[in-house]
């Protein structure tokens, strides 16, 4: 089966590949359901192309997801020569009217069928097929027996299904709910994910009808229209709510993880499995990929599941709600709902850049030199009671005169990228496509900014530094460390 990653940016679609992905869905600017995702513009065709090559035999789906106005399909032809600068071997379009356009000009890429066109049933199946599409992406209801059967019945369709990460309530994306609370209209690509505000549940007493005891009072309540929901930054709103059997949709749903059950989609004829998370973070695209990659070659007998298990424990170390199966299984698993934030008990504080070579390794070391040359015969230029000064000032204010580098045997460097503070005293760990999780014990490194030969007591985002380390370390490593402020469970509420 093809593990399927999310890329938001051309630095996403690096991890995705780095980390396992056989393949990985990009977005172009204003044509894709996450506008909010950095998706692809410019010239970064060319940061993709260079990638593809890197990377002989991954593939790169383009989502074209939206649903097109006339306006949008006229800007889809206007950029059609700028779309055929990226390699893209496959779109995922739910709008049958770019179609025709998209068999035109790209002959070559294959079409697949968004999980936005909700298709389900193997009627369906078997008219996109006649139009030209070589892959349906289910919709979300579908549960695994009915994939069976759809495969059964059309064995050459390509299907694909999400395995990972979070769900909209209405699950196969079809949401209406932000473009009536405040005009931003999902199916266009500017959700503000207003399933997952804060509400109020109130009952507008004017609106409640007479409430016939030998009823269930609850369920009468539900579904007497008299339920309102009050967002708490809107007080003077309010919105009405009606419940059915079984489903509240306006409530969070839970996350999916397919993660364990991976024998039961291959065995239901399943090609692709894909992760959510176009805008999730890299250290999310990263260590999510990575586990179902190992999860698969444990499957296909590449890896032993014993090997495969601390990867795919760290699955639960990255940002999620709690999970759930959706519809493959039971409806009723995924008609539980849940609020609340999705916290992690780690942080990405640094990615891990390129190593530097020995001539630029060397270049740190003479400017350091030089710092320290120029500070020795500055001091000692200094009258005693100037020098008893500045002892007292570089001790009181260690920033102001820090330490120059020292060249250690063995040792190597590597451009580092911090994101969040990077502080000598913490204690980081560092996680690569094969290494699970490992300490980087402090006396196994130091910070240093490049520009000065100086070594950091900290660092953080905008400013220059290599990492200096006894350790060898992979493309793609990540540095992470603790969330002090995470507590299990302290804002996840299951419903």
């Amino acid at each position: 089966m093809e593990l399927l990653s999310p890329a938001g940016n051309v630095e996403k679609l690096r991890y995705c590949y780095t980390y396992g992905a056989d393949a990985a869905y990009i977005g172009l600017k204003n044509f894709s359901l996450r506008v909010k995702a950095d998706n692809f513009y410019q010239n970064e065709y060319e940061k993709v192309v260079q990638l593809k090559n890197a990377f002989p035999n991954r593939k790169l789906h383009c989502a074209l997801n939206i649903s097109f106005h006339n306006g949008e399909i006229d800007r889809l032809i206007q950029n059609i020569p700028y779309f055929k600068e990226y390699p893209i071997d496959a779109f995922i379009v739910q709008d049958l009217g770019i179609v025709p356009i998209l068999q035109k000009e790209f002959p070559n890429a294959a079409l697949h069928l968004s999980t936005q066109a909700s298709c389900m049933n193997r009627e369906a199946v078997k008219m996109y097929k006649s139009l030209g599409f070589s892959r349906v992406v289910m919709g979300r209801e579908a549960s695994l027996k009915e994939i069976a059967e759809i495969k059964d019945a059309i064995p050459d369709m390509e299907i694909e299904c999400f395995v990972h990460g979070a769900m909209c309530i209405a699950y196969a994306g079809r949401c209406l709910m932000s473009a009536y609370v405040n005009g931003r209209s999902a199916q266009e690509g500017f959700c503000s994910h207003t399933c997952r505000w804060d509400y109020d549940v109130l009952v507008d007493k004017n609106m409640l009808p007479p409430l016939d005891e030998s009823l269930d009072s609850g369920k009468a309540l539900a579904q007497s229209g008299a339920m309102v929901l009050r967002e708490h930054k809107r007080s003077d709103e309010y919105f009405p709510v009606y419940e059915g059997d079984n489903f509240t949709a306006v409530f969070s749903s839970k996350d999916l993880c397919m993660i364990d059950h991976l024998d039961d989609l291959k065995k239901a004829g399943v090609d692709s499995l894909k992760i959510e998370g176009r805008m999730k973070s890299i250290y999310y695209v990263a260590l999510i990929t990575r586990a179902y990659r190992k999860a698969l070659d444990a499957l296909d007998g590449k890896l032993s599941a014993e090997d495969a298990k601390p990867f795919i424990d760290e699955l639960y170390n990255v940002s999620h709600r709690p999970f759930t199966t959706a519809f493959y299984y039971s409806r009723t698993e995924a008609d539980k709902t849940v609020s609340g934030a999705s916290d992690s008990e780690w942080e990405l504080v640094a990615e891990l850049g390129r190593e530097l070579n020995a001539q630029e390794e060397d270049d740190v070391f003479k400017k350091a030199a030089r710092l320290k040359k120029a500070r020795e015969e500055k001091f000692n230029n200094m009258v005693p009671k100037a020098k008893e000064a500045f002892l007292k000032s570089a001790k009181e204010h260690p920033d102001s005169n820090l330490p120059c580098a020292v060249k250690h045997e063995g040792w190597k460097m590597y451009n580092i990228e911090p994101l969040n503070m990077l502080d000598q005293d913490i204690e980081l760990e560092y996680v690569t496509p094969d290494i699970a999780h490992e300490k980087l014990l402090h006396e196994d490194y130091c910070l240093i900014n490049p520009m000065t030969g100086e070594v950091y007591r900290w660092c953080c985002n905008g400013h220059p530094c290599v990492l200096y380390t006894k350790l060898t370390l992979d493309d793609g490593t990540l540095l992470r460390v603790r969330n002090k402020e995470f507590v299990p469970g302290e804002h996840i509420v299951e419903r």
